[in-house]
């Protein structure tokens, strides 16, 4: 057994600190987000937006004013320590007493995204709404708030959307990933969903960023809305931010399995079914299968 009197031990650590020089911090003494204080901020949010189903037992429910009160300030003192976090982390001007500009922005950011909440709960009651409808399962609209997979990923990955379109580092994955690994499935935030998004079962599905899906959509299980191919840059590296993945319009059903690739375009009011490969935009109505379409 190597001991740590044993000079093979400190070689070993010298040649781990020196492996990861494309990955080295330039400020280790600033501390990096915390993902368990991004968990529980995203608990309370989803708590926040969903008065009287989640919470911490210790705000009583009995006063849903001051339980959703609570909850919420201390989501948005979580978020405020985290979010100042994100920025310090990409600031060139922090040091290990923090940034003044860093610590002043993130107090504007959260007040932008606490004014969103409202606006957000609405959009998720139609999501709630269209998980019961489109479920013939679902006994209630509470059950899928309580138990579908899918409304915790699009709760998640709308909130972190919100935090996406602000430009906050780093956050907005980290509460995607947490529904991602709870649920199996991927929406990167920067995905635009409309209104009425159901997402049946749920394992697999996988949305890229530059996704746009509309209003009244339902996706099963397996679904993937990814990239087909990256256009390359000098060094051969895959190019950032450019438009890659599918547009989805309004009232589209996608079955289990199928694979949409690409910037293409998914017309009104289509249906595409189980296990199909696609990687060229259909026109509205068009019903896709296996083998063939039928316009």
């Amino acid at each position: 057994m190597i001991r740590t009197d044993d000079g093979r031990f400190f070689g070993i650590v010298d040649e781990l600190c020196g492996g990861v020089q494309s990955l080295q911090r330039p400020k280790t003494d600033v501390p990096l987000p915390n993902v368990e204080a991004v968990r529980r901020a995203s608990e309370m949010l989803r708590a926040g937006l969903f008065p009287g189903y989640f919470g911490d037992p210790q705000f009583p429910s009995g006063n849903l004013r001051f339980s959703v009160g609570a909850t919420l300030d201390a989501a948005a003192h979580l978020l405020t320590e985290q979010l100042e976090r994100s920025l310090c982390f990409v600031c060139e001007k922090t040091t290990r007493t923090g940034c003044p500009e860093c610590r002043a922005r993130t107090d504007v950011l959260v007040d932008s995204f606490m004014e969103t909440l409202p606006r957000l709960q609405k959009v998720l009651m139609s999501d709630v709404q269209a998980a019961y409808e489109g479920d013939p399962a679902a006994t209630s609209p509470a059950e899928t708030v309580f138990c579908y997979p899918g409304l915790l990923a699009i709760t998640y990955q709308r909130i972190a959307h919100e935090l996406y379109k602000l430009k906050v580092p780093l956050i907005p994955r980290m509460i995607t990933e947490i529904a991602h690994s709870a649920t199996g499935i991927d929406i990167h935030p920067g995905a635009v969903i409309g209104r009425s998004f159901f997402i049946d079962h749920g394992t697999g599905v996988v949305i890229g960023e530059t996704s746009t899906i509309g209003e009244r959509v339902r996706v099963y299980q397996g679904v993937t809305l990814g990239a087909k191919s990256f256009p390359l840059d000098e060094h051969g590296n895959p190019i950032k931010g450019i438009k890659r993945h599918p547009d989805v319009e309004d009232d589209v059903v996608i079955y289990a399995g199928a694979t949409i690739l690409g910037d293409v375009r998914i017309g009104k009011g289509s249906t595409i079914g189980g296990n199909v490969w696609l990687t060229h935009g259909v026109p509205p109505g068009s019903k896709i299968a296996q083998t063939g379409s039928d316009r």
